[in-house]
């Protein structure tokens, strides 16, 4: 089992040395947000997470509402990928579809129905293993049980759970989020556990 980070430019500038002495071995680093957002630290965050040595993986969180801006959010992400050189060899982790509305977005303006949701990461997914990339969903384990039909996706689709707290209740996650606060050097990330 390895431990590690998600990072964005929510977390400022990042000291990627404290974070390699710290023990952390992968980073789950944001490529972007939405209608072609690039996140604003995804370079630096990419270069120095390497640079010491640390695994990494991609997430991009979608604020698609239909198929169409799926396919569109996960053009977007192929596009960034080739443009920063980050092949799939490159991306032990992988590429994950940020699923959830964190920000109330979704609610706000017509939430997906589950059919819906599910179709949007089928789409996602698909565009992506067919550029080569392994890709698989984060999102709460409420979100996991209730919102999306799982049980509708491909056997192969990796998941990775968000459930604060003391266990992963997803049966076989590849990855855990299991807090927002994991602390280096006095400062707060989300920790991780990769199986």
């Amino acid at each position: 089992m390895l431990r590690g980070i998600d990072v964005s430019e929510n977390n400022g500038r990042v000291n990627w040395q404290e974070v390699a002495h710290s023990g952390v071995q992968f980073a789950i680093i944001r490529i972007g947000y939405g209608n072609g957002h690039l996140d604003g630290e995804l370079y630096r965050n990419v270069n120095n997470a390497l640079l010491y040595g640390l695994k990494i993986g991609v997430y991009f969180y979608s604020y698609a509402l239909n198929t169409r801006s799926a396919r569109k959010e996960a053009e977007f992400v192929i596009k960034t990928l080739i443009d920063c050189g980050l092949t799939p060899e490159k991306l032990h982790l992988g590429v994950w579809y940020d699923m959830e509305d964190a920000d109330g977005y979704k609610q706000r303006h017509g939430m997906p129905s589950t059919a819906e949701l599910t179709a949007m990461c089928s789409a996602f997914i698909s565009a992506l293993n067919a550029a080569g990339y392994s890709c698989g969903i984060y999102a709460s384990l409420d979100w996991l049980e209730n919102k999306i039909a799982t049980k509708q996706l491909a056997d192969y689709v990796p998941y990775w759970c968000a459930q604060w707290g003391g266990r992963c209740d997803w049966p076989n996650a590849k990855m855990w989020q299991y807090t927002d606060r994991f602390l280096i050097s006095g400062r707060e990330f989300d920790g991780n556990y990769c199986f």
